[in-house]
C-alpha cells in the first residue's frame, strides 16, 4: 500500500489494438493522476498513453533496472533518484522543450537530489506526522505515540523508514541514522510499543479514524488530510512532532531506454501546466511542488496546514537521502524483526 488514498477507476490503462497513434508509455504510483489527465494529454497531443501502477519505489525499480522496461516515464521518490542517475537509468532531460519549469515553487527548481533538474521534474510531495483524534490530549512528540491513553487504538505507519524512523528521533538520533547502536535502540522501542499497537496500518486506517475507531496514529500528510475532511468537523487534526518529521517528493522522469523522447518531455511540461497539475492535487489529495498551481487550488486545501507546513515547521523537515546499501540491509533486517516479535 503507498501514500495515495483513491481508486482511480476512470483511467483507461490501455488503447484500442487498431489505435495507430504514436503510444507514451507512462507508470506511476497508484491513484496519483486525475481522471482527466491522461485522455486530456491524449486529445491535445495525437498521442496514445499506456497507463500503469505500482505500488512502491522498489516495484517500479524492479521492473525498470533491466532497461528494457517497456516503460517510458516513472515517478521515483527524490531518495531513489540519485541511485537511478548512477545506475544509468535515466535520461537527461532538454529544459528548452519544458516552458513550465518556472511554474515550479522556487523550493523545487533546485533540490538537492537533482540540484538542476537534470533528470527530472518535481512532481508531488508529502510528508508524516500523527493525525489524533480532539477528544485526547494533543500529541507534539513521537513520544507520544506511546502513551498509556492511547493504548490498543494507536497505529503505526506499515512501512520500514518511516517506522524505524519515528523511533530514532523519539530517541534523539537521526532520522537517516546508519549507526547500528542507534537502530538497535530504535529496534528495542518498535517493539516495546507493539504491545500498545493496534496496528501497523496505511491508508486503510483513514475509516478508522473517522469513526473514532483509533484515537491516534503515525500517518502520512495526504491520507491525514482525507481523514480529516471526511470526519465531523473538527474530530480529527494532525501534528508535525517537535522532533522533526520526514518529507518527500515525487518526481516525474524519463528512462533513458525511452523511444518515445518528444512526447515524454511533451507530457513532462504538460502535467507542469498550473490547472493540469492542480486538477492532480485536487483528485489525489496530495501537494502540488507547482507554486502557480498551489495558487489555483481552492482555499482550504491550499491553505491546509497539514498539506503544506508553515515555515516555521518546515525548519523541523527532514529530507531522507539515499542510504548505502549495507545500512539499508541491517534496516531491512531490523524491521523484519519487528514485524515478528
Amino acid at each position: 500500500m503507498n501514500r495515495r488514498t483513491f481508486t482511480l477507476a476512470a483511467l483507461a490503462l490501455t488503447g484500442c489494438t487498431t489505435d495507430r497513434r504514436p503510444r507514451l508509455n507512462v507508470f506511476n504510483w497508484s491513484s496519483y493522476i486525475a481522471p482527466e489527465t491522461a485522455p486530456n494529454f491524449e486529445k491535445e497531443f495525437g498521442v496514445r498513453v499506456r497507463y500503469g501502477v505500482y505500488e512502491s519505489n522498489e516495484e517500479m525499480l524492479a521492473k525498470v533496472m533491466t532497461g528494457n522496461s517497456g516503460w517510458d516515464i516513472v515517478f521515483p521518490t527524490h531518495s531513489r533518484m540519485q541511485p537511478m542517475i548512477r545506475n544509468g537509468l535515466l535520461a537527461r532531460l532538454d529544459h528548452s522543450r519544458l516552458r513550465n519549469l518556472d511554474n515550479l515553487d522556487p523550493q523545487f527548481r533546485h533540490p538537492f537530489w537533482d540540484p538542476n533538474l537534470d533528470f527530472c521534474v518535481p512532481y508531488m510531495w508529502n510528508a508524516t506526522g500523527i493525525v489524533y483524534i480532539t477528544s485526547v490530549a494533543p500529541p507534539v512528540s513521537w513520544g507520544d505515540l506511546w502513551r498509556s491513553d492511547v493504548r490498543g487504538r494507536v497505529t503505526m505507519l506499515d512501512d520500514a523508514e518511516d517506522v524505524i524512523g519515528a523511533c530514532l528521533l523519539k530517541m534523539g538520533f537521526p532520522f537517516d541514522s546508519t549507526d547500528a547502536a542507534q537502530l538497535n535502540v530504535a529496534r528495542a522501542q518498535a517493539v516495546e510499543q507493539k504491545n500498545s499497537l493496534r496496528a501497523y496500518i496505511n491508508a486503510e486506517v483513514r475509516d478508522q479514524l473517522v469513526s473514532g475507531d483509533v484515537l491516534m496514529g503515525q500517518l502520512w500528510s495526504t491520507t491525514a488530510e482525507s481523514a480529516i475532511r471526511g470526519a465531523v468537523p473538527g474530530k480529527l487534526k494532525f501534528v508535525y512532532p517537535r522532533e522533526g518529521f520526514p518529507i518527500y517528493c515525487d518526481n516525474a522522469a524519463i528512462l533513458r531506454e525511452s523511444r518515445h523522447l518528444e512526447a515524454a518531455h511533451e507530457f513532462l511540461d504538460y502535467i507542469l501546466r498550473p490547472k493540469v497539475s492542480a486538477r492532480i492535487a485536487i483528485a489525489a489529495e496530495t501537494a502540488t511542488a507547482g507554486s502557480a498551481a498551489r495558487a489555483l487550488l481552492p482555499p482550504d486545501i491550499r491553505q491546509s496546514r497539514t498539506l503544506y507546513p508553515d515555515a516555521e515547521t518546515m525548519k523541523r523537515a527532514v529530507w531522507p537521502p539515499p542510504l548505502p546499501s549495507s545500512a539499508q540491509r541491517y534496516r531491512d533486517r531490523i524491521w523484519t524483526e519487528i514485524k515478528s516479535a
